[in-house]
């Protein structure tokens, strides 16, 4: 993919935690010629050209291998001389986001089909240099991610980008050996870069009488050599022990619009800044300094109760900071954060913030699905989703933007879905499979096994037997969505492997018992009951062999799938619902126990072990019975025959499939304004739990696009692979609904409005679709026009 760079990195240093490299070149060019620049790195770089920003990256890549981004930068060419300039943050620990490989930075710039420069050339080579400004020996950020961003600035520490300017010494540069190579595929951000709101208030703060005792996450305590980082006793400075002795002394809470104007600080002050919706990029500010100063910049998603922000309330230090001599400062984090609200404190000195912003690193393309009803609550609540996604899919499928940036599986099975929904492609999930592919192995972990996320590190060999599962369901939706075949087929082997981890486990009556690692249901009671035989598991484990039997053909896989199912319906249906967990006695006989749970009847409905046909009691009672806004207080669980309460995710999820199913599509859209509206309302985003204690930003929780795609406008299944589009229209409550959902060869436009007894709408489909309309609204449907 190369033309002539090699990796290399500052000789000695490859292996070397939190390294940060600048490479720069300058060459000669002509405005409007084309030009780009080819690129990758190990662990995350940043470009400019002629000192501005044009990409961040690289998408996301297996272990062994690194995928080359190609950045156009023609618009940023002046005419002669130009700079191009690639800061590169190696950071060598193991993490669920970067991966502990060895640190390098490939590049060339290429113009009109000639080599300009390149690393590693003799000819045009690029000046390297290990950057002295961000300090190396800082705490992690997150069990999750690598190191936070602290900096000791002078005016001129970024001069090196435009100038001779040098930043140091230059160093020896050691070439790598060959890198393993793969094509980007997804879209490149537009990072469009977006100012606050409001300063919604100034205030002063001091040491606190009575601080808390110091925050000792695991991401400080359990550093080691299976969890690598800086011991506490070695870091810099630990900025979160600083701010956790202060407390505010004052607030001044006359809230004002935001429009770029100076916010004089002096040590002891602060002001708090919002952007009116959760957002995710690299947090920028323009400061000046008259003095030696200190500065800590603050932020998250929501305020506490008394309106401050809490930076550590994710788990994670939402912390940047800096030293800075005299000067003034143009200062932009490297890595990507989320935020609604920030907070800027002059610890010492003073600071005159004159600009302030957040460079958005999200999906380009989720705006080419829309969707409008009668209802403004679930409009926004689409809205919602679509923010959730594009934040959380910029290169893989994330659980969260913030505290993980992980490709959690499971997770991904819901927001795959989405984005072939809003973006008309399943580019993103392609990549994501061809990561689980390419590895010859996934070190830490049993054989056959896949990792809970990835790419990702595992060196402590925790992994969730029952996410791999959900793996083998999302590839046969991959299928139906049109995914690539040779993908599908390069991963036979991986689920062979995993099926036959799995017959390990299997007892006499072949089920599976016992499963090793952390076993997982869902945040709820649930997990109380995964030892010995856990049903939800089995059914799981039941619909995935069922998966893998209809993508490959494999009659042995529907077989055994078939004799799962039917022992789990012996073994633990009560007669009123399903329980949740059996286990061998003393004497080797088996128990079933008397633990039944909410989401362990939403398994047996989604995974087909029963239905309302079969055991319409017991169906009726799930849907007019539970629900997510339900209270779920002890009195609640002994009205409900003991069983206990769902969480959000899967259980609810799982349940909004199951009311759609049955055509309860006025019930689900109700439950799905209760659960998810606050949630638009406050944050703009959706969130991990129903309540603000984790994430108000995660990827699956956009799948509610799909729920409204399906229930609202009634696009009802699309099936690329056979080219079979279903419109279902329900007895849903609204007024009229409107939208159109992408695919590779045009849009689909649908849109109804309800009068009296009859439905009135319009569709147009790709000719390459076969229509097949549905209609269970107890309404007569007239079609006003029908564009092919």
């Amino acid at each position: 993919m190369f033309q002539e760079a090699r990796p290399l990195w500052p000789a000695g240093l490859a292996d070397a935690m939190n390294i940060t490299c600048g490479i720069r070149a300058k060459f000669q060019a002509e405005p409007q010629t084309p030009a780009l620049v080819r690129v990758t790195a190990s662990s995350r770089y940043r470009i400019y050209v002629n000192g501005l920003f044009c990409g961040h990256g690289p998408a996301a890549g297996p272990h062994g291998y690194y995928r080359v981004d190609e950045w156009d930068v023609t618009p940023y060419l002046g005419s002669g001389s130009n700079d191009v300039a690639i800061e590169t943050a190696g950071y060598n620990v193991n993490s669920f986001y970067t991966l502990d490989q060895p640190s390098f930075v490939q590049a060339e710039v290429e113009q009109s089909g000639q080599i300009a420069a390149a690393t590693g050339s003799a000819a045009h080579p690029f000046a390297v240099f290990v950057l002295p400004e961000r300090m190396r020996r800082v705490q992690r950020y997150s069990f999750q991610r690598a190191f936070i961003e602290a900096y000791a600035l002078t005016p001129d520490t970024h001069a090196w980008r435009t100038s001779d300017a040098l930043p140091a010494s230059p160093a020896q540069a050691e070439i790598a050996e060959e890198k393993r190579l793969l094509p980007r595929r997804v879209s490149y951000p537009r990072f469009d870069v977006a100012a606050p709101h409001a300063v919604l208030a100034t205030g002063t703060f001091g040491k606190s009488g009575s601080p808390a005792a110091p925050w000792r996450d695991r991401s400080i305590s359990s550093v080691g050599p299976a969890f690598k980082g800086f011991p506490l006793e070695e870091l810099e400075v630990v900025p979160t022990d600083e701010i956790g002795e202060l407390a505010m002394t004052g607030w001044n809470r006359e809230a004002r619009r935001y429009e770029g104007q100076a916010l004089q600080l002096l040590a002891g002050e602060t002001a708090l800044l919002a952007f009116g919706r959760n957002s995710s990029g690299f947090i920028g500010m323009e400061f000046t300094v008259s003095a030696k100063s200190r500065i800590a910049l603050t932020f998250d998603e929501i305020l506490t109760e008394d309106g401050d922000v809490d930076h550590l309330r994710l788990g994670c230090a939402n912390v940047i900071y800096a030293e800075c001599e005299p000067g003034t400062y143009t200062l932009e984090s490297i890595e990507p954060y989320t935020l609604q609200y920030l907070k800027v404190l002059v610890l010492e000195g003073d600071c005159k913030v004159t600009g302030c912003s957040i460079r958005e690193y999200a999906n380009p393309d989720a705006d080419r699905g829309t969707f409008a009803s009668s209802d403004a609550a679930l409009n926004a609540i689409f809205e919602a989703a679509r923010e959730t996604f594009r934040q959380n899919a910029v290169d893989v499928f994330m659980d969260c933007p913030s505290r993980e940036r992980a490709g959690w599986l499971c997770d991904s099975y819901f927001t795959a879905r989405v984005e072939a929904d809003l973006t008309g492609s399943s580019v993103i999930e392609r990549n994501f499979f061809e990561n689980y592919a390419l590895p010859e192995s996934f070190a830490f972990l049993p054989e056959g096994m896949l990792p809970m996320c990835y790419p990702a590190d595992h060196n402590d060999g925790v992994f969730i037997p029952n996410w791999s599962l959900w793996f083998v369901l999302q590839l046969e939706e991959f299928r139906d969505r049109g995914g690539d075949e040779a993908t599908i087929a390069s991963l036979l082997p991986r689920i062979e492997a995993l099926f036959q981890y799995f017959e390990g486990f299997r007892n006499e009556f072949g089920l599976l018992e016992n499963l090793e690692s952390w076993v997982f249901i869902e945040w709820s009671k649930a997990n109380d009951f995964i030892g010995g035989i856990n049903y939800p598991t089995n059914m799981l484990y039941a619909a995935a062999l069922e998966a893998a039997g209809r993508i490959y053909g494999a009659d042995a896989y529907l077989e055994e799938a078939a004799y799962v199912k039917q022992t789990v319906r012996e073994h633990s249906f009560d007669g009123a619902f399903f329980v949740d967990q059996a286990i061998e006695d003393e004497q080797g006989e088996l128990e079933i126990l008397d633990h039944r749970t909410e989401v362990c009847q939403y398994y047996a409905a989604y995974f087909g072990i029963a239905d309302a046909e079969e055991l319409p009691v017991w169906f009726d009672s799930l849907l007019q019975d539970f629900s997510p806004s339900r209270d779920k207080d002890a009195a609640f669980v002994a009205d409900i025959g003991g069983i206990h309460p769902a969480n959000a995710f899967i259980g609810y999820y799982l349940r909004m499939e199951l009311l759609s199913r049955h055509g309860a599509t006025a019930q689900l859209l109700e439950e799905i304004k209760a659960f998810f509206g606050k949630m638009a309302e406050r944050t703009g985003t959706l969130w991990e739990h129903n309540r603000t204690q984790a994430s108000c930003n995660h990827g699956f929780a956009s799948h509610v696009a799909r729920a409204l795609y399906r229930d609202a406008l009634g696009i009802k299944s699309l099936n690329s692979q056979r080219g079979k589009l279903t419109v279902a229209f329900t007895d849903n409550a609204l007024a009229s609904c409107s939208g159109t959902l992408p695919t590779p060869d045009g849009d689909i436009a649908l849109s109804w409005r309800a009068e009296g007894d009859t439905i009135f709408y319009r569709l147009s489909a790709p000719s390459s679709l076969t229509v097949e309309i549905e209609n269970h609204s107890g309404k007569s449907l007239v079609k006003e026009e029908e564009e092919r």
